[in-house]
């Protein structure tokens, strides 16, 4: 018996998820969008942020397919933010942040952009109205502007008229934009999105990773040199941390294997490297991230000997340990990775999930205890919710095409 191969664990997922759910219904917006939320589940006032308003959309697309009355109505309300009050009607593209008086942020950045694939991509496939054609958009923006044919990867920021390319190049919003193009493949049946997610995952996994004993650099100049000191200074930056990111290597695992699949459906032979790099990744996450400093839990960062630098807990990284977790034992059946599995439940069980209060504990201390380093509140509920999901699910198409298909265990 395994966790993973067990229906009453499954419907404990599924309450966890309807849990979750119910805490972020707050977050709509009354002036448009999705707002973070607190600690106790209530907007915090601000700039409507284009990146949560897209997780927001695409978690209610998700429980639009799972059955949830309510949640159907929420993903149109994102919608009509991108739609509306997020759209550049003059240059194309989508801003960053808004408020009462328009953008407070007008750069045109890949990794919100990869969240307004990955909304649309869901909403169509729980087949909302105007979905698909925001879709046909976004992919469209994201071929003008954001994809390096050469590079094999997306551009990291624009300005707001498309004129001024940024110099920095990430690893971050690479990694979401896989995401949203595998999304991307299911729901279109277009083959140009799982080759494009493809060739990024091989430079990134099978290149920069494994010539760097795991430890993924996340920051590039213009030319994809790894900038191995960016942000020495600001450590604990919550989207460009200094060093490797452990919950990076975790969630590139999964997208590996969800790449993988996705070409083994599609008849191709898939590279023998991809399932051997997931399963580097998680080793070396654990290795080097997991339980390394005294306490139970994982380390936000390490440096390029594998030493902690950031030692709060993000709730993110379990989550997505969870989902690593999860994968690895699907494609290979190995009980190790059930055994690690239940081993972070146990752990966010314990110390991540606030019974009391609703989702989840964002960051710890390395006490774990509540702490608020790097973030605040409990800003939304993508990673938490895909936890819940991908147990459940194979491990291609993605989550909601998956779910549209009838897909569920």
């Amino acid at each position: 018996m395994t966790w993973l191969t067990t229906p009453a664990h499954a419907r404990w997922l599924e309450q966890e998820t309807d849990r979750l759910l119910a805490f972020g219904v707050a977050s709509a917006s009354g002036t448009g969008g999705f707002a973070r939320l607190d600690e106790q589940g209530r907007p915090v006032p601000g700039p409507a942020e284009l990146w949560i308003t897209c997780r927001m959309t695409y978690v209610y697309a998700l429980g639009t397919l799972l059955g949830r009355p309510g949640c159907a109505p929420l993903v149109d309300h994102g919608l009509a933010a991108v739609r509306g009050m997020f759209h550049d009607d003059e240059n194309g593209g989508w801003f960053a942040e808004v408020g009462p008086d328009g953008p407070t942020d007008d750069a045109k950045a890949a990794y919100p952009h990869a969240f307004v694939v990955l909304a649309t991509a869901s909403a169509t496939a729980a087949g909302r109205p105007g979905a698909r054609e925001l879709l046909d958009e976004a992919l469209a923006v994201s071929t003008r502007h954001f994809w390096d044919d050469d590079a094999g990867m997306v551009v990291e920021s624009w300005d707001r008229a498309f004129a001024e390319l940024d110099g920095y190049r990430g690893v971050n919003a690479n990694m979401h934009t896989v995401e949203a193009y595998l999304a991307a493949a299911d729901v279109t049946g277009h083959r140009v999105w799982l080759d494009r997610a493809v060739r990024i995952v091989e430079r990134v996994v099978h290149g920069f990773a494994r010539t760097n004993s795991w430890r993924i650099p996340e920051h590039f100049d213009a030319g994809w040199v790894p900038d191995l000191e960016y942000n020495a200074d600001v450590p604990a930056h919550p989207f460009r941390p200094y060093g490797a990111t452990i919950g990076h290597w975790l969630e590139w695992a999964r997208l590996t294997l969800h790449a993988r699949a996705a070409l083994t459906a599609r008849g191709d032979d898939a590279p023998a490297w991809m399932l051997e790099d997931a399963v580097s990744l998680f080793d070396a996450a654990v290795a080097e991230g997991w339980d390394v400093d005294g306490a139970p839990g994982f380390v936000y960062t390490v440096d390029w000997a594998g030493r902690p630098v950031v030692r709060e807990r993000m709730h993110w990284v379990v989550a997505e340990g969870i989902g690593a977790a999860a994968t690895l034992f699907a494609a290979t059946g190995d009980p190790r990775f059930d055994t690690w599995y239940a081993t972070f439940w146990d752990y966010a069980e314990r110390h991540l999930l606030d019974r009391d209060g609703g989702s989840w504990w964002h960051e710890l201390g390395v006490d774990n205890e509540v702490s608020r380093t790097v973030w605040e509140g409990k800003a939304d509920l993508y990673h938490a919710v895909q936890a819940t999901l991908v147990p459940r699910l194979p491990l291609t198409p993605m989550l909601a095409p998956a779910l549209a298909a009838g897909l569920l265990g």
